[in-house]
């Protein structure tokens, strides 16, 4: 059964760890991830973006694919299923779809209008029991067609946002999508520090979890980032396990490729992949 992340992430913040949220692409990758939280008895969140909810035939699909999948398997971690980066359309599409957890993200309007929509969705959620998270200050890098320049929120509009009684909030501290270029300047630490001040004991998310350095993802933690999003490290480490494997030669005679048999090594990727991230997050073992 699906839940929101509400208490997961409650826990989170109280606990001084973090919950891994694991974008899922496919079949394959939503197994690994769970049965990797399984196996380490961590809570999970499974994201969403609107272009891979679109690739996957559409969000009832998902939903459906993912609380069969829940079941079949024997799941017992916390799982929520997670709209990333979410428009106001698509927030309303997958509530309706049987997502029990929502992102919309408002960080490319203006406050005003970021606010305005943000709290109609506070109160949708609330009345299905769904956790929401927002967004102030947009993420650097591009996500599903959004670019920002990882610009750095300001926490007087965080607090406004907060204020609405949003579950989460993604506040931008200089974090980006993708790979970090070598000239990245790090996290804001004086601006996360400074947006906890404001917003108290809501748990924040820092997005762009690929590439931060291990000491930086701790201190964030410290700082109450109580979600983190890993999305690329995933992607680059399925899709270096299953070139390894054509390279190698292997299964190309007789019958062709087995697509199970092609697609294990990067399914066995992820499952390495988020052990790793859940270790690092202090998750394991705070089912």
């Amino acid at each position: 059964m699906l839940v929101s992340a509400e208490e997961m992430l409650k826990k989170a913040k109280a606990g001084k760890y973090a919950v891994g949220q694991f974008n899922i692409n496919n079949l394959e990758w939503t197994k690994s991830i769970l049965l990797t939280a399984q196996e380490l008895n961590s809570p999970v969140i499974l994201g969403v973006s609107e272009g891979a909810g679109k690739y996957m035939t559409g969000y009832k699909t998902v939903a459906a694919m993912v609380d069969a999948m829940v079941d079949s398997l024997g799941i017992t971690v916390p799982v929520a299923l997670h709209l990333d980066h979410g428009s106001y359309e698509g927030a309303l599409a997958c509530i309706e779809a049987g997502f029990s957890s929502i992102m919309f993200d408002g960080s490319h309007y203006p406050i005003e209008e970021n606010v305005e929509k943000t709290k109609e969705l506070v109160a949708i959620c609330k009345e299905k029991g769904l956790s929401l998270e927002a967004e102030v200050g947009s993420i650097g890098g591009e996500e599903d067609g959004v670019i920002g320049a990882g610009e750095c929120a300001d926490p007087n509009e965080c607090k406004a946002v907060a204020d609405l009684g949003v579950t989460m909030l993604a506040a931008g501290i200089g974090n980006i999508h993708g790979k970090y270029p070598d000239n990245w300047a790090g996290l804001s630490f004086e601006t996360l520090d400074a947006i906890q001040q404001q917003t108290g004991d809501m748990p924040l998310v820092l997005h762009g979890g690929t590439g931060i350095p291990e000491d930086m993802i701790k201190k964030a933690i410290s700082l109450g980032v109580a979600k983190i999003n890993v999305n690329t490290e995933c992607q680059l480490s399925f899709a270096d396990a299953t070139r390894k494997y054509i390279e190698a030669g292997k299964d190309l005679e007789g019958k062709g490729f087995d697509p199970r048999k092609l697609l294990a090594p990067g399914a066995e990727a992820i499952k390495a992949t988020v052990k790793e991230k859940m270790e690092l997050f202090g998750s394991v073992g705070k089912a």
